[in-house]
């Protein structure tokens, strides 16, 4: 079995965790769902369809009727149906989930901006056998052509010194947009709703083909992965909060050591 196509979000995980990228991709070994990643689905929608609203009708009242009609929707999928203990933990979360959207007109005013496209559906075969599909939070042009890409993250924002790797899945994304409309995004914006914060780096062509070659070798070593059935884990500062601990064969090992080093003991 060889890759078909790869997505942004994968070929992070893949950067972080060969194993992790095996559990998600290849085992397809699904992760129990939880209240944040309900937030950030529903913060999502109610983000994209307030761009459907006239400029002057795009107020943070807005915004929550949209949150609540988003919310009403998802929470009949069964992904979502038994998340709750009760309808107070429910309340509770979506008056956070609330307080969270505010935060959203503190950096940046609706009223002026018309995105290009939203929640836009980018497969590009980026020739040779590259074929790359993710969904794209939103794009921008600016008054002057320039075209801007950006991501809502719902979570807190890692310190600024740390915030680099976050925009690897973008810089994918400005290659992408490159390939589809023969034009470069000047800048990539990952936007904190917690917080807020709002990170920036500019981009540029050199860095785009830089990045077309790490992600052709992330393809050839992701297929002898696949080929040798070989996906080394890689522990690191998120393995706290990874829900394949149990099975991963880091924390394998290490507990045969505990339980070695007990016995002994």
């Amino acid at each position: 079995m060889a890759l078909e196509r790869l997505s942004p979000s994968r070929a992070s995980d893949f950067k972080l965790c060969p194993q992790l990228f095996k559990f998600r991709s290849i085992d397809k070994i699904p992760e129990p769902t939880t209240v944040h990643q309900a937030r950030g689905t529903t913060a999502h929608l109610a983000l994209q369809n307030l761009y459907d609203l006239p400029a002057s009708e795009r107020t943070a009242d807005a915004l929550y009727d949209l949150f609540r009609e988003a919310w009403s929707e998802l929470r009949l999928d069964e992904e979502f149906s038994d998340l709750f203990e009760s309808t107070e933990a429910e309340r509770s979360w979506g008056l956070e989930s609330m307080e969270l959207l505010r935060n959203y007109f503190a950096v940046e005013d609706p009223t002026k901006i018309t995105p290009l496209d939203r929640e836009l559906d980018m497969t590009e075969d980026l020739d040779g056998g590259l074929v790359i599909r993710g969904i794209l939070d939103r794009i921008d042009e600016l008054p002057n052509g320039d075209l801007v890409i950006l991501d809502y993250k719902t979570g807190k924002a890692p310190p600024e010194r740390y915030s680099l790797p976050a925009f690897f899945a973008l810089k994918i994304y400005a290659l992408l947009v490159r390939q589809r409309l023969g034009k470069t995004p000047v800048e990539l914006r990952l936007m904190y709703l917690n917080g807020p914060t709002l990170y920036r780096i500019p981009v540029h062509d050199r860095q785009l083909d830089a990045m077309d070659q790490q992600l052709r070798a992330l393809w050839q070593r992701i297929n002898l992965c696949i080929e040798t059935d070989t996906f080394p884990p890689r522990v690191n500062k998120l393995c706290d909060w990874c829900s394949y601990q149990d099975r991963c064969p880091a924390f394998a090992e290490a507990q045969s050591e505990e339980l070695s080093v007990a016995a002994v003991g």
